[in-house]
């Protein structure tokens, strides 16, 4: 996954200070007391999406994770610590003086289709794409589940992932979890360089005509058209219309006609806000403090709109062509020790799943252990007006796609 406080809030200055010193990066989340993220994710989480009951059963690679001591991990961009001076992920480090196995990490991620366009295939026709886990957004991974592209993870051999908080242990897309493991969770919301915008609080706020050209949102439509849906009145975690679906799809349609979006992409958005090509957008909660970091500029704000953000999660799976699942388990269960998780969260600042990663944090660095972007309070996101985007059935999802790619221009 969310907004900040004014840039001369203390805690701000000290959370942007750490991220220099290459702490934090990703930040932006919430905070509140022990239990929270279980109450904010059992606000906000996803109605139900088709049950992964049923999913065909089939025959798994030879694991070969004794012979060959590798696992290799596809994320998205700027999604684990990472020491600059150093060119590496110390938690990845340490997993692999820990344990021998050689951990690679490949930033291949950009956008949910775009990734898993590229591989299914592959995963399909059971060749080795070369990458024992994949992080996917809830959405999808109710289509890899359902299309029997991932492989079942035996949690029974792994002492961690029992931390996992309880509101995300039988999510319907994967009961029991037997097929996937959040990573983290976040918000989308809008954000904005306030040395050359004014203060933002709607989405309407964006289409200002200063703003035309300079306007990046989000290829992902849930949270790009489930903000606009929610500013437009609709409740996205509820039954909604195809009617007012489109009205949102064309509200996007006519800003990039009229020239107010510059661009709609997936992650890689971060490089024209950094390039100073875009200065407002709708964009994830943790990325602008990255950017903060990363420009040496402070006055990149995060907000939620008045009308109400998105919240979401990205999930660890295992594709079905993996040659090194026991691996992969391996490197999951690390994970969701509440040290290590406590030191992911300090970088990336996104909301974390592990419980005890809040005691962790206050080890690190009270603040952050504090603060209302990492583990944020149920009343938080109530105030917000926060919700997940209802899950699609696999018709719905295959109108709308085919609808949102004609907007994007695919």
């Amino acid at each position: 996954m969310t907004r900040r406080r004014p840039p001369e809030d203390p805690m701000v200055r000290d959370l942007i200070r750490m991220s220099r010193q290459g702490l934090s990066r990703r930040a932006l989340l919430g905070a509140s007391g022990a239990g929270a993220l279980a109450a904010l994710t059992a606000a906000c989480a996803p109605p139900k999406p088709p049950a992964a009951a049923g999913v065909a059963q089939v025959q798994l690679p030879q694991d070969l994770s004794d012979t060959e001591k590798i696992v290799n991990w596809a994320n998205w961009t700027a999604y684990l610590d990472y020491d600059e001076k150093t060119k590496s992920n110390p938690t990845l480090d340490a997993f692999s003086k820990k344990t021998g196995i050689k951990a690679s990490y490949f930033e291949d991620i950009d956008d949910n289709d775009t990734y898993v366009n590229k591989v299914s295939p592959q995963l399909r026709a059971k060749q080795n794409i070369n990458r024992d886990l994949m992080v996917l957004t809830d959405w999808m991974a109710v289509r890899v589940i359902r299309d029997a592209l991932v492989q079942p993870i035996d949690l029974i051999t792994m002492a961690n992932v029992h931390r996992l908080r309880p509101s995300l242990q039988n999510v319907s897309f994967d009961p029991g979890r037997t097929r996937s493991i959040t990573w983290q969770s976040g918000f989308a919301g809008i954000a904005y360089d306030k040395s050359k915008v004014k203060p933002m609080k709607a989405i309407e706020d964006l289409w200002r005509p200063e703003l035309k050209g300079k306007v990046t949102v989000l290829s992902e439509f849930r949270d790009t058209a489930g903000l606009i849906m929610q500013s437009q009145g609709v409740d996205i975690s509820k039954d909604f219309t195809k009617a007012q679906v489109e009205k949102a799809f064309d509200e996007v349609s006519k800003r990039v006609s009229d020239g107010n979006i510059r661009r709609i992409k997936g992650n890689s958005y971060l490089e024209d806000m950094k390039a100073g090509n875009a200065i407002a957008g709708i964009v994830w909660s943790g990325d602008v403090f990255m950017l903060k970091a990363e420009t040496e500029n402070d006055n990149w704000e995060f907000v939620i709109p008045d009308s109400g953000g998105t919240l979401w999660s990205d999930n660890l799976m295992i594709p079905i062509t993996a040659r090194h699942r026991r691996n992969a388990q391996k490197l999951i269960d690390y994970y969701y020790d509440p040290k290590v998780a406590a030191e992911v969260a300090a970088y990336v600042n996104y909301v974390s799943p592990v419980i005890g990663a809040e005691a962790e944090m206050e080890k690190i660095d009270p603040d952050l252990a504090k603060s209302p972007f990492i583990f944020p309070s149920e009343q938080y996101i109530k105030e917000k007006k926060i919700q997940g985007f209802r899950a699609l059935d696999a018709q719905e999802d295959a109108e709308y796609s085919a609808m949102w790619a004609k907007v994007v221009g695919n």
